[in-house]
């Protein structure tokens, strides 16, 4: 029977994961719709869009600590009762996001060639590629405001605005992604000013609604030099944790690449069903990193351990739940991506260890979410470098000698399992439990 304090913590992360999970699963729809778009101009403008989206996903991936630090920073003065510092928190973040927009174009407008010849597209595809980037650099400090502007109001514990932001901005996308290209004959080039135009939009929403919270809490808008100062540091420990993260993914995709064309084609479709099924999970995270934070900050420490209690057990048994639907659904999953009967057999065998994983991975996008909400982001960044050095000897010197692409998706279990201990050893102790408005 469930106790009415789990039943409140059950209230709280449903309010906050439900539309958190619909803003996660929106946000790749601008590339998707792009290329829906981009697709019937042809193949070499549908490569060139291929070439430019990763280098533009790193990006997000790279930077998504622009919205992970200002959620955890923002919820601790929500819980402290500090909504006038909470919001200029949450300025000084937008602030950091321009100024890091501003110098990704500086710096990606010169080498945005060396960018592309990097992927080695043909010379037919890498004109498209060049031109689908340039402009879209242009949409980096709109881009970079929107993570912001995320962590903003997710730590002032709202996650329905992003949803309502993110299908709008997606929408006028679609809109202006179509009257460019077909309407105004600006091909590949009017899908990147589409977007642009589309995230900046986003971008003077969250702008805009955070203003307000500084007009009704007397907030200023000018930047603070010692808040700047303290959000570029808990975002360069943020990004050390993702890039070890992407160095993962990265290693893996090449280490299935050179596996062979069937292992991967199969690595992709089982990732794809990795992928969206981190959605889920992440959208458990991001509501830990609030909770977590609001309680910290109001010096609550048994409540904060308590949620943590009850998030974990979300995160397992939504890994559960996941896990049994990829079994159940393991038959027919390989048809739907492919018609090779070497890739499918891959696929299946793959899908098998992914599921096995999920319960897992549950507990570890939980507890990652609880210790960023904890603001302890410099033990994150150790953590990820070291679960990070488990995986790459497995990854790169087992798959080409014992087992193929199997031995490969073991190294990913190999992974998870290092984040988990690192993460539940910290978890158990007392050392993340830092109350107070801010972290010291």
């Amino acid at each position: 029977m469930s106790r009415p304090a789990d039943r409140s913590h059950d209230r709280k992360i449903l309010r906050l994961a439900i539309p958190a999970f619909g803003a996660l699963v929106a946000e790749p729809l601008f590339l998707l719709a792009d290329t829906a778009i981009v697709g019937r101009l042809g193949t070499a403008p549908l490569g060139g869009l291929g070439v430019a989206g990763q280098v533009l996903t790193t990006l997000v991936s790279l930077s998504i600590f622009l919205a992970y630090g200002t959620t955890a920073a923002v919820s601790r003065r929500i819980g402290a009762g500090q909504h006038r510092e909470a919001i200029q928190q949450g300025i000084d973040g937008l602030w950091l996001a321009l100024g890091i927009g501003l110098i990704v174009i500086l710096v990606g407008w010169p080498l945005t060639p060396a960018i592309v010849d990097a992927f080695g597209p043909s010379p037919v595809v890498a004109p498209y590629a060049i031109t689908y980037l340039r402009i879209s650099l242009f949409g980096a400090p709109g881009m970079l405001l929107i993570l912001a502007g995320t962590g903003v109001l997710r730590g002032l514990q709202d996650t329905r605005t992003p949803l309502i932001v993110a299908v709008a901005a997606n929408l006028v996308n679609i809109v202006l992604n179509i009257w460019l290209v077909f309407g105004l004959d600006l091909g590949i080039a009017g899908s990147a000013w589409g977007t642009v135009l589309a995230q900046t939009a986003g971008a003077l929403v969250y702008v805009a609604v955070v203003a307000r919270g500084a007009r009704r809490y007397g907030a200023t808008l000018r930047p603070d030099r010692a808040g700047l100062r303290a959000s570029a540091t808990a975002g360069f420990a943020l990004f050390i944790r993702t890039a070890s993260l992407r160095v993962v993914l990265l290693v893996g995709t090449a280490v299935a690449a050179r596996l062979g064309d069937a292992s991967i084609a199969a690595y992709q479709v089982a990732f794809q069903v990795w992928t969206l099924l981190a959605f889920a999970l992440d959208a458990l995270a991001i509501a830990a990193q609030a909770i977590t934070g609001r309680h910290l900050g109001a010096e609550d420490v048994a409540g904060a351990r308590a949620a943590t209690r009850r998030m974990v057990r979300w995160g397992v048994w939504a890994g559960v739940v996941f896990g049994v639907l990829i079994l159940l659904t393991r038959p027919w999953i390989p048809g739907l991506f492919t018609a090779d009967p070497a890739v499918r057999d891959l696929v299946f065998s793959c899908l098998l260890i992914v599921a096995l994983l999920q319960p897992l991975a549950g507990r570890v996008f939980v507890l990652d979410g609880v210790l960023i909400g904890a603001g302890d982001q410099r033990y994150l960044a150790v953590a990820g470098v070291l679960s990070m050095l488990a995986f790459l000897p497995v990854a790169i010197l087992l798959p080409a000698h014992f087992g193929g692409l199997i031995t490969l998706w073991l190294a990913i279990g190999v992974w998870m399992a290092a984040r988990d201990l690192t993460l539940w050893l910290r978890a158990r102790g007392d050392a993340w439990l830092v109350t107070g408005a801010v972290r010291r």
